[in-house]
């Protein structure tokens, strides 16, 4: 639910919505060292607090609060999915989603429900083996949140959002045609979780193996490291806390110190060899 009492009075009254086009910035200080730290020292003003997620009094929907509003920016799948009958298909985003392997092409969604009350995304998967990881993009972000409406079982969120549901080639779940990339995906496992303090079962892993990249063919970007996906063309929406998505509209790049390179500097060396 929104925090605001009345949404669309306080949205009315924001700037409107920018096309920004995706650049690189100068990172916060070009001329870092070695061994210097942080940029910026405020943080020694500032004290750390300990909060044990287990403690007296302390509900779990106050540490899933924490969590989604540090643990950021998330990558939403945007997941399609069809019914065991193959009768009604169903799409949804969820932002306890990443990749944790590339060979072979692993992704892993978490689900905040039960086995014994399932989602309808997380019920197809289970009976069928198959979903469609989609990445949602600035031009249909409208749409892919109206699909996490409560809908019943058997309501295609297709329909509701009008979202275009596309044949996917080795799962039967369709995939986004409005996605500029997609993965279709067979489940490997799934895993459900108990809370610790009251012994039940309050969420669902699943491991999904990808099989098939749909990809539209104007996001290519030729460079260094060979044709990868263009960020500017790609616009991805990621997930923030409460009702908040974050735009991806800028970065920097940092190359990666080389540990034989580096120590070649008497400052370094003398560095690395403290305990």
């Amino acid at each position: 639910m929104s925090r605001h009492p009345d949404f669309k009075t306080v949205e009315a009254s924001r700037p409107d919505w920018e096309d920004l086009e995706w650049h690189f910035n100068k990172t916060a200080n070009p001329d870092w060292k070695f061994g210097t730290g942080a940029t910026d020292q405020s943080w020694k003003d500032v004290k750390k607090v300990q909060i044990d997620p287990y403690a007296e009094g302390r509900r779990s929907g106050d540490n899933y609060k924490l969590m989604i509003s540090a643990i950021t920016p998330r990558f939403i799948g945007f997941v399609s999915t069809i019914s065991k009958d193959g009768k009604s298909t169903n799409l949804a985003p969820f932002s306890y989603t990443t990749m944790v392997c590339h060979d072979p092409p692993m992704m892993v969604i978490g689900f905040s429900s039960s086995m014994e009350n399932k989602k309808d995304t997380l019920q197809n998967i289970i009976d069928t083996g198959e979903l469609v990881i989609n990445v949602i993009s600035e031009w249909f972000v409208e749409a892919a949140n109206y699909t996490s409406i409560n809908a019943p079982l058997g309501v295609s969120e297709f329909n509701l959002s009008g979202l275009t549901p596309l044949p996917s080639t080795k799962v039967k779940p369709p995939h986004v045609a409005e996605s500029a990339f997609s993965i279709e995906c067979k489940l490997v496992s799934h895993h459900p979780w108990q809370s610790p303090a009251t012994g039940k079962t309050t969420g669902v892993t699943i491991f999904a193996q990808g099989l098939n990249f749909h990809i539209r063919d104007d996001m290519w970007a030729e460079g260094a490291e060979g044709s990868v996906v263009d960020m500017g063309k790609l616009k991805p929406v990621s997930r923030l806390g409460g009702i908040t998505y974050g735009r991806t509209t800028g970065g920097f790049e940092l190359p990666r110190p080389d540990f034989e390179k580096e120590t070649q500097t008497e400052e370094i060396k003398q560095l690395a060899q403290k305990l």
